[in-house]
């Protein structure tokens, strides 16, 4: 059983669950974070000095965070050679997305755009800021346009961690009121998405508790 700590609204949380999901595993939420507290605790501390979600437990063994390397956790353990492959060159390819889509989608869109968007109270709003922080999202969208030309998924023919990555920040940016480019390639990536349960459970959920709410 899995035990995890972490809001349903967290979007590192969303992909945590998603992949869950994905792997049949049963597991325990509890909510942190945010309004929910438990992170300002020593409990809550020393399970992750960082005082951030999410955090797992597998089976009551030690504490893991840092959403990448939970996931690759359970990728590695309880996944199929599909979703992680187990040849060193083959896992490598999926691993290079995993890495590019973390870093170049998902961390430019959640701080750069999303708190803009929908974090940040209306009067506080920086429309240069976010016109920039879209210019460069949109960049690194473009490679992935280019990419899914050519590939289902994108990591070849098989749905894999790279995914999750890359993923669990589209329902936000294809639904928040923000102008995109055309990008047919990633709205039919993006509809495939949207036909995972997996994905719907977890992920293409409602952010309202996050209008307006900077983090403290």
């Amino acid at each position: 059983m899995l035990e995890i700590w972490g809001r349903r609204s967290s979007s590192n949380v969303q992909a945590l669950m998603w992949c869950v999901e994905e792997l049949n595993l049963e597991a325990v939420r509890h909510d942190a974070g945010f309004i929910y507290g438990v992170t300002d605790t020593d409990s809550f501390a020393r399970m992750n000095p960082n005082r951030t979600v999410p955090v797992l437990k597998d089976n009551g063994g030690e504490a893991l965070w840092e959403t990448g390397a939970i996931l690759r956790y359970l990728a590695d353990r309880y996944g199929p050679s599909s979703f992680w492959p187990k040849a060193p060159a083959e896992r490598a390819q999926a691993d290079k997305w995993a890495e590019w889509a973390k870093l170049n989608v998902a961390l430019q869109f959640t701080g750069p755009v999303f708190w803009r968007v929908v974090r940040t109270p209306e009067a506080d709003k920086d429309p240069e800021a976010i016109a920039s922080a879209l210019r460069a999202l949109h960049a690194n969208l473009l490679i992935a346009e280019e990419h899914l030309q050519h590939s289902t998924w994108l990591s070849g023919d098989s749905f894999t961690l790279a995914d999750i990555q890359m993923g669990h920040v589209l329902y936000r940016y294809f639904d928040i009121d923000i102008a995109r480019p055309k990008l047919p390639n990633l709205r039919r990536y993006y509809e495939r998405l949207m036909e995972r349960p997996a994905y719907l459970a977890h992920v293409a959920i409602s952010y309202d508790e996050l209008r307006g709410a900077l983090p403290g």
